[in-house]
């Protein structure tokens, strides 16, 4: 049986929108050089599930991420956070909506090189003058297995800690939900099945969204649905994946033009 025709379990009065894009236009550019990065790309990521984005270079997968993050603004369609259209917000709104309601995870870690992993974990909290709710950091310094590691600088510390101090920060405000791009791209196979495995747990046990970008088979298989992208729209979901079933859909998707944004911009 195809997974994506098992039912979700979950009651429908469970399920809560955390974020969602509907019918998002989003173009780069004017004229002959615009690139139509987004064209009708509609996505729903409920409360408390991992969610993968997934797509052919150029499809539209990280700017799908950053919209619907309210890293970029729009040309059309809508797209919210829980109850609250981005559309509505000013350039101040967005950024206070960013640090209190948003948690970041990047490829490339985005870690203080003076601070130790301690401060770092903190560091958004301290930057919204806000004061850290200790049995949740401590939750998650445990979780991740950072308890030993809490005095050290980056420098200090392996890839895979580092990561997982990183994630430690994006939760540490225990926003709404959670952005990664590529989280486990400089990781190796055995850091970046433990950053995946936590993740897992952060959405099922910890009631925590998270939408990840991969081009992964292996690590879209950690969650929940996958999202796949072509052409700037979500033509396809999946849930409950599994690799192979993943790379089977991936083959199926219509490849994107010679020129694409995802190479132009580096994402």
């Amino acid at each position: 049986m195809s997974p994506i025709l098992l039912l979700d379990p979950r009651p429908a009065t469970a399920r809560v929108v955390a974020a969602e894009a509907v019918d998002v236009v989003k173009v780069y550019g004017r004229g002959d050089a615009a690139v139509r990065a987004l064209d009708g790309a509609s996505l729903t990521v409920e409360c408390g599930t991992f969610t993968a984005v997934m797509g052919p270079s150029g499809s539209g997968k990280s700017t799908l991420m950053h919209v619907l993050a309210g890293l970029d603004g729009i040309d059309g369609g809508r797209v919210r956070l829980g109850d609250t259209d981005l559309a509505t917000l000013k350039e101040r709104e967005r950024t206070l909506l960013r640090r209190e309601r948003i948690g970041f995870v990047f490829q490339s870690f985005n870690l203080v090189p003076s601070l130790t992993a301690a401060e770092n974990i903190t560091l958004p909290l301290a930057l919204a003058g806000s004061r850290p709710d200790r049995a949740w950091i401590d939750e998650l310094v445990a979780t991740l297995g950072l308890g030993d590691r809490l005095r050290h600088r980056p420098s200090e510390l392996s890839g895979g800690q580092q990561q997982r101090v990183a994630v430690a920060r994006a939760l540490a405000s225990r926003p709404e939900i959670v952005f990664a791009d590529e989280p486990t791209g400089n990781l190796d196979s055995r850091a970046g099945s433990a950053l995946l495995e936590f993740l897992q747990h952060a959405a099922r046990d910890l009631g925590q969204s998270i939408v990840m970008v991969t081009h992964d088979p292996a690590a879209a298989a950690h969650a929940d649905r996958v999202a796949f992208l072509a052409d700037g729209r979500v033509v396809d979901e999946l849930d409950r994946p599994t690799a192979p079933v993943i790379l089977a859909r991936m083959a199926d998707l219509t490849a994107p033009g010679d020129r694409t944004l995802d190479d132009e911009k580096g994402w």
